[in-house]
């Protein structure tokens, strides 16, 4: 016990002195002064320990206003995972740490198909920090090489590209020193936050990410590379009063993105309203669902983009996941409720499907206890599924809980819950993230977590058949079969 209390006293200090945004008024580096660079690992972890996280202490029985298993947070990066169909191997990264939590590595394994085994992670690099938000994503390019993208919270450390020495191998990175242009100028591009990266075959690399400005906003654009090494000029998609969150996802060539907007002056725990861009192009033109052309960058509240108004009733908004059908067709999931503290006061808080056919439809699928719930969504030919933490777990009005399985048909209505792939935990489970071509034997991945007080965290997947495998803490052989922890119904 006293080893946790050590690490919560790391973590609140860590925390308070570091991270940009909700605890302190932004706090800002000049360009010119020294990043705390990370150090390169390369070694082997020897198992799967997921990193654990806090925010914003609430001096009250929910102790912080989120916190837990964060390996595969937040919602706001992605991928976590891809599944390469040429070696039947669904690669991963996911936050890592040690026995004690006292740093956050950037680990990544693979799934191997056919063995029905987990690969032993790499450690890639030590970020030195236990901020979940500079958790990394994952990417492949056209040859089958992994490249790693170690993002970073805010502009008081540095971001890193990595990419395998090998294809289809994660024994060995190199480490990219990749330059942006800014304003006409050759620059390195070693700072970004919440990256979304896709890899168009032919194309090369589109890449969704935030930059925080002078005051301290969170400013959304996307650059392109054709080779990951020399990227263009970052383009703004909209910068309204304080700033926004974003997530986004590719389907045959076509981007969609879904994001909020923080109204002036109100704090960045109050985010609302829901707008919808999208790009068939590689980003040369922006439109609405509708295909109305927009100009760039969006700055005012009303807007073409804006899908809903949710500041009249006043209401948060959070973005949990957003896909695109064969027809290229968005459904964007979120959540919105009465405020950002944890607790009862704030219900409901409503998972919402926001689907276009010619106009926007928003159709609550249920309820949960946590405004950082958070869930994927499952286009199926004929279905829409719905896996997330939307059952009460042990930790209630935390973020996290039990992991259940909705489904509608595909208009999105007429939801119900077919199964709750998770029981009696100890701990609640959080941050479902669905992997880019998910196969069924490896359909998901998550972690878990107290919510309440530092812990262990696991991380499991997910067959589609509703089997849970917990992922091990410790092994060093270089694969292992992980074990169920459920009966599949």
């Amino acid at each position: 016990m006293k080893r946790y209390n050590i690490v919560l006293i790391t973590i609140l200090i860590s925390t308070l002195l570091s991270f940009p945004g909700e605890i302190w008024a932004q706090q800002r580096i000049h360009p010119d002064a020294q990043f705390a660079e990370a150090n390169i690992i390369g070694q082997k972890a020897n198992g799967f320990k997921g990193i654990w996280y806090m925010n914003q202490p609430s001096d009250d029985e929910y102790a912080y206003k989120y916190s837990g298993g964060m390996a595969t947070y937040p919602a706001n990066h992605r991928p976590f995972a891809i599944y390469a169909p040429k070696v039947r191997k669904t690669f991963f990264c996911f936050g890592g740490s040690d026995d004690e939590n006292s740093t956050l590595y950037h680990n990544v394994s693979y799934y191997d198909h056919q063995r029905k085994k987990l690969a032993n992670p790499t450690i890639i690099l030590d970020k030195k920090t236990t901020d979940a938000h500079d958790n990394p994503v994952i990417s492949m390019d056209d040859d089958g090489y992994i490249w790693v993208f170690s993002t970073s919270h805010g502009t008081s450390r540095p971001s890193y590209i990595s990419k395998s020495k090998t294809p289809y191998q994660i024994d060995q990175f190199e480490s990219i020193k990749a330059t942006e242009i800014v304003d006409g100028e050759t620059k390195p591009f070693h700072n970004f936050s919440y990256f979304q990266v896709y890899h168009l075959t032919g194309k090369g690399f589109i890449a969704l990410f935030t930059k925080y400005n002078k005051q301290g906003h969170r400013v959304i654009g996307f650059n392109t590379s054709a080779d990951g090494r020399s990227w263009s000029q970052w383009q703004v998609l909209a910068h309204i009063e304080d700033g926004h969150y974003q997530v986004s996802a590719e389907r045959n060539g076509k981007i969609g993105v879904a994001f909020d907007y923080h109204p002036k002056g109100k704090g960045l725990n109050y985010r609302t309203n829901l707008y919808y861009l999208e790009t068939a192009d590689f980003g040369k033109t922006w439109t609405t669902a509708a295909g109305k052309p927009v100009s760039l960058p969006l700055q005012e509240i009303q807007n073409a983009a804006l899908v809903h108004d949710y500041s009249n009733p006043q209401r948060n908004s959070y973005l949990l996941d957003i896909d695109l059908d064969e027809a290229g067709k968005p459904f964007i999931l979120t959540i919105t409720s009465k405020g950002y503290e944890a607790g009862p006061k704030n219900a409901p808080r409503n998972w919402t499907l926001s689907t276009f056919d010619g106009q926007w439809i928003a159709d609550t699928i249920t309820q949960s206890d946590s405004n950082y719930d958070m869930g994927s969504i499952y286009l199926n030919k004929d279905d829409i599924y719905i896996i997330g933490p939307t059952a009460d777990g042990p930790q209630t009005y935390n973020p996290g809980g039990e992991i259940a399985v909705w489904r509608s048909t595909h208009t999105g209505k007429n939801w119900a819950q077919v199964k709750q792939l998770t029981a009696h935990s100890e701990m609640n489970h959080s941050y479902v993230r669905k992997p880019r071509n998910a196969q069924p034997d490896f359909y998901a991945i998550w972690a878990d977590g107290n919510a309440r007080k530092p812990s262990i965290s696991h991380l499991y997947y997910l067959g589609k058949n509703g089997t849970v495998y917990q992922m091990p803490r410790v092994f060093n052989k270089k694969f292992i079969k992980a074990q169920p922890i459920n009966k599949t119904p």
